[in-house]
């Protein structure tokens, strides 16, 4: 009978770390926040001849604003609108250059529509 709730603690033991494992991996490496910003060069940082940090307002599909800062490996065209992909502990991972209509609605009326 020992031997038996030894064997369940440690099967429960097991699922646990695992659940935990797959918790932690889908929270800093799949799950990702959109956000969505527009380029102002004037505000850029060059680190290097290929590498410059920009840190500039963002807004989620919402509305909410918020300030990111992330790295190109070019200078970004003026006023481009860009899609962050935002994780929790990592911060921008990855963008993309997007067109105005292309932006949430809420989003949209943050910015003048460009010509």
């Amino acid at each position: 009978m020992e031997n038996i709730k030894s064997k369940i603690f440690i099967v429960i033991g097991i699922i646990i770390a695992v659940v935990l494992c797959v918790v932690g991996y889908r929270t800093l490496f799949v799950n990702t926040s959109q956000y969505y910003t527009q380029i102002d060069n004037a505000d850029v940082k060059q680190l290097s001849p290929t590498e410059f940090e920009y840190n500039l307002t963002a807004y989620d599909e919402h509305g909410k604003i918020t300030q990111l800062t992330f790295k190109a490996n070019k200078q970004l065209r003026e006023d481009a609108f860009l899609e962050l992909d935002v994780m929790f502990i990592r911060g921008v991972s990855n963008w993309r250059e997007v067109k105005y209509n292309e932006l949430p609605l809420d989003v949209r009326s943050r910015y003048a529509e460009p010509n």
